[in-house]
C-alpha cells in the first residue's frame, strides 16, 4: 500500500512567488505543493471544495482567505497552517486549538517592507504625487500645493515592530512622535524618543496619523466617525494595517466633507476592493495590501512559513508559534 501525498495547500497569492527558495524548502522535505490558481484570495466555500479534491491535506499556507472551522472540519488530517505574513485574524485560533492543530506566523519579516510603504503613503498624500504625475502624464502642467512633513506631528497608533520602524524613520524628518498602545514599550520610547499618550489626544495634535494595531473585537472601527472628528482638518490618516481598524463609511463623510485632508489606505474591509465610494474621492490614495510586497519581504516571510512546516513536521516546536 502507498502512503498518501504529504500535500500542503497553498492558498497565499504571494508564496515563494519572487523566490524558489521557500518551495524547495518543503519540495526537498518531501512535500508536494497545491496552489491557489485563482490569482486572488480563496473564499471559505471555494476552499472547502479544494480541501475536498486533494485531501488529505496536512498543511495550509495562507495569506488573508479565512480559515474557519468548518475548513479545519473538512481537512482532518491538518497539522498546521502557516499565515504567509503577521496578522492571523483570518485564523480561527480557539478552533484550531481544540483541533491540536499549530499555528504559525512571520513576525518581522515584513516590518521594514511595511515602514517603506507608510512613508511613501504619507509623502504621496502631502504632497499630491499621485495626481501631479496623472496630470503631467495627460500634457497638463498644474500646479498642486502640498505640505510640509519636516518637523510635524506624527501619531502612531500600535508600537509594535512596524509601529517602531515607522517611528525611526520619523526621526530623519524632525518630528514630533506620539505613540498610542495599551503595551507600551518604554525602552524603544526613550531610544527613539515616542512619548506614549491617549488615544483621543494622539487624534487631537497629530499631523499624520499612522495605524497599526492588531484586528480583534476591541480595536474593530477603532478610527470611527468620533475619533475622525477629533483629528485636525489638515491632518491625513494612513492605515497599512487591517482595514477594519477604520469605520470606511465614516471614513469616505470625512474625506468628502473635509474633516480631514487626506486619507492613504493600503488595506480596506473588503478586499478585493469593490463597489466603495472611496475611489471617487480625490483626497485618498488607494494601493492593493501591498504593504509586504517587496522581494526581501517575501523571501523572509516565505523561508520562515515553509520553515515552520518542516519543524512541525519533524516534531520540533516552531519558531514562530502563534
Amino acid at each position: 500500500m502507498t502512503c498518501p501525498a504529504r500535500n500542503i495547500l497553498v492558498t497565499s497569492l504571494s508564496f515563494s512567488k519572487y523566490s524558489g527558495e521557500p518551495k524547495k524548502i518543503l519540495e526537498d522535505n518531501g512535500f508536494t505543493l497545491i496552489w491557489n490558481e485563482k490569482n486572488r484570495p480563496l473564499k471559505e466555500e471555494e476552499m472547502l471544495d479544494l480541501l475536498v479534491r486533494v485531501r488529505p491535506v496536512f498543511a495550509l499556507v495562507v495569506g488573508v482567505d479565512p480559515v474557519t472551522e468548518r475548513i479545519m472540519d473538512a481537512a482532518p488530517e491538518l497539522k498546521v497552517i502557516a499565515k504567509h505574513g503577521v496578522g492571523v485574524d483570518n485564523i480561527d485560533l480557539v478552533a484550531a486549538h481544540k483541533r491540536g492543530i499549530i499555528v504559525t506566523n512571520t513576525p518581522g519579516a515584513n516590518n521594514q517592507a511595511v515602514a517603506d510603504l507608510v512613508w511613501g503613503l504619507i509623502l504621496s498624500a502631502a504632497r499630491d504625487i499621485p495626481k501631479a504625475d496623472y496630470t503631467t502624464r495627460r500634457g497638463r502642467w498644474d500646479r498642486f500645493i502640498g505640505c510640509e512633513v519636516w518637523g510635524k506631528t506624527i501619531g502612531i497608533i500600535g508600537v509594535g515592530q512596524i509601529g517602531l520602524a515607522v517611528a525611526k524613520r520619523a526621526r530623519g524628518f524632525n518630528m514630533r512622535i506620539l505613540g498610542y498602545d495599551p503595551v507600551p514599550n518604554l525602552g524603544a520610547a526613550m531610544e527613539i524618543g515616542i512619548e506614549y499618550t491617549s488615544l483621543e489626544n494622539l487624534l487631537k495634535e497629530s499631523d499624520i496619523v499612522s495605524l497599526h494595531a492588531p484586528l480583534n473585537s476591541e480595536t474593530y472601527h477603532l478610527i470611527d466617525e468620533q475619533k475622525l472628528r477629533l483629528m485636525k482638518n489638515s491632518a491625513i490618516l494612513v492605515n497599512t494595517a487591517r482595514g477594519d481598524l477604520v469605520d470606511e463609511e465614516a471614513l469616505y463623510r470625512a474625506l468628502k466633507n473635509g474633516w480631514i485632508k487626506a486619507a492613504a489606505l493600503d488595506v480596506f474591509s473588503r478586499e478585493p476592493l469593490l463597489d466603495s465610494p472611496l475611489v471617487e474621492l480625490e483626497n485618498v490614495i488607494l494601493t492593493p495590501h501591498i504593504g509586504a510586497y517587496t522581494y526581501e519581504a517575501n523571501y523572509r516571510m516565505g523561508v520562515a512559513a515553509a520553515k515552520s512546516i518542516v519543524q512541525v513536521f519533524k516534531g520540533e516546536k516552531p519558531d514562530f508559534e502563534v
